[in-house]
């Protein structure tokens, strides 16, 4: 088994050449920090609207090294935090509007993959969360209302029999399933999306690690680029910046992936349309399967490193690795002899309130975008299309949308930070062995882990 190396991604399709970095201090009209998805994006449409713009990405080691390289593969609708905590600032309408925005901005991604020739592996078959007990299956059935209660959800209610009909998970109990989602290989994404830029004329600096924003100048050992604007666009990597260690927290993920399976496995599981497949655990797992027939799967595992640390290479502690492996087995017993064949973790950005934001100051040409909280697939593009407008100054429907100019307070210094965390996740896995074990009855403590987290993130 392969540990680390990045992630599986990239190592299915080969890491990109080196690009050259930053020869030393020049000068620009956009700068950003980042080229994961949110840079690349926000790079794409700035250069489609704006030719005469030069551009600069300043990336600290190559396109996609980041999240955008080592996600689970989900370009799916989530508002980050959930729409409902924009109803008392901007009201039921303009939180509706913020769903419209990402259920269409799905299919943008899909529209300009098309567009740019990027095959990476997209199926749009939805997302598909299953419940495997009776606490699980009572909050499915309560989230199932509650998103049906919103327009542009289209969410369905699937029975134990309809559900392992559609994807077999062993011992379901239910399904919930919306249409708005897709399937990819997240490093396909990212390395078509680097053509596509560099093709336009942007320029990517690999090797450049930016240490500070200041108003107007992005600083590095390599030299410094002043321009107008300079765009934030480093998620889970934003703890390193100068000024900025407390702003975004950065969470830890981690992923397993099979070798291919046989048919015969595949005849018991079905999975037959490519859905997405996440559960209603409190310590919640997410899976897809690939395009050459391998499961991927997903969970927190360590969630958190003291002082915000971040990892190098994406290696994985071995307790992580069973855990994850334990969750395939239960799902799908009929994996009990597959080969794990690689594992990686990757970090994402989490602010205060578990909301998203992209934004602007025009005083100081500082903007930014992130905090996707593993959202980041398919928000990175409305973040990238949103910073495109306030950039050129446009007044559009995306930059009314509640999370524009959204601002929250840092987190807590260290211990506390790692104490909050730690003793939240801690109480996530308690609750969901409690609930395994016992199948019948709601634990308290997870209860109090349903409130805490919002579910939704």
């Amino acid at each position: 088994m392969i540990n680390g190396d990045v992630s599986f991604w990239w190592n299915q399709i080969g890491r990109p050449a080196p690009r050259a970095p930053l020869p030393g201090s020049t000068n620009a009209d956009v700068c950003i920090v980042g080229a994961g998805f949110t840079g690349l994006w926000a790079a794409y449409y700035l250069k489609k609207a704006a030719p005469e713009l030069r551009i600069l990405i300043l990336e600290q080691r190559f396109a996609g090294y980041g999240a955008s390289g080592r996600n689970g593969g989900w370009l799916t609708n989530s508002v980050t935090g959930g729409r409902e905590q924009y109803l008392p600032s901007h009201g039921r309408d303009a939180a509706a509007a913020f769903q419209l925005a990402m259920n269409d901005t799905v299919d943008e991604v899909i529209r300009v993959a098309a567009v740019e020739g990027i095959d990476a592996d997209i199926v749009k078959g939805g997302e598909f969360t299953v419940a495997y007990d009776r606490p699980q299956q009572r909050r499915l059935e309560a989230a199932v209302r509650a998103e049906q209660a919103w327009p542009h959800t289209d969410v369905q209610l699937f029975s134990a029999a309809d559900a392992t009909a559609q994807i077999n998970v062993a011992g379901s109990t239910g399904a919930m399933w919306h249409p708005h989602c897709a399937r990819i290989q997240p490093a396909k994404l990212v390395a078509g999306l680097t053509r596509a830029v560099l093709a336009l004329g942007v320029e990517i600096y690999d090797d450049t690690r930016v240490t500070e924003i200041t108003p107007h100048a992005a600083l590095t050992a390599r030299g410094t680029v002043s321009a107008e604007f300079i765009v934030r666009a480093t998620e889970g990597f934003t703890a390193g910046l100068a000024g900025l260690h407390r702003a975004w927290l950065p969470m830890n993920s981690s992923l397993i992936v099979t070798e291919p399976l046989g048919a015969d496995v595949w005849a018991g599981i079905g999975w037959q349309g490519r859905a997405t497949l996440g559960d209603m655990a409190h310590a919640y797992m997410y899976a897809q399967r690939t395009a050459d027939d391998r499961i991927a799967i997903g969970g927190r595992g360590v969630p958190y490193r003291f002082g915000s640390q971040t990892d190098s290479d994406g290696r994985t502690p071995a307790s992580t690795v069973e855990a994850l492996r334990g969750i395939l087995h239960r799902f799908f017993p009929g994996t009990a002899d597959a080969a794990i064949e690689h594992a990686w973790s990757g970090v994402l950005g989490v602010p205060r309130d578990w909301a998203a934001t992209v934004g602007l100051d025009p005083r100081t040409g500082l903007a930014w975008a992130g905090g996707y909280v593993g959202t980041g697939v398919a928000t990175t593009n409305l973040a990238g299309r949103t910073l495109t407008d306030l950039i050129l100054g446009r007044e559009s429907a995306l930059t009314v949308l509640p999370w524009v100019n959204h601002r929250v307070r840092n987190w807590e210094p260290e211990p506390l930070r790692w104490l909050a965390v730690t003793a939240l996740y801690q109480a996530y896995t308690r609750a969901d062995r409690a609930e395994l074990a016992r199948r019948t009855t709601t634990s308290p403590l997870a209860t109090l882990a349903d409130k805490v987290s919002g579910r939704g993130h």
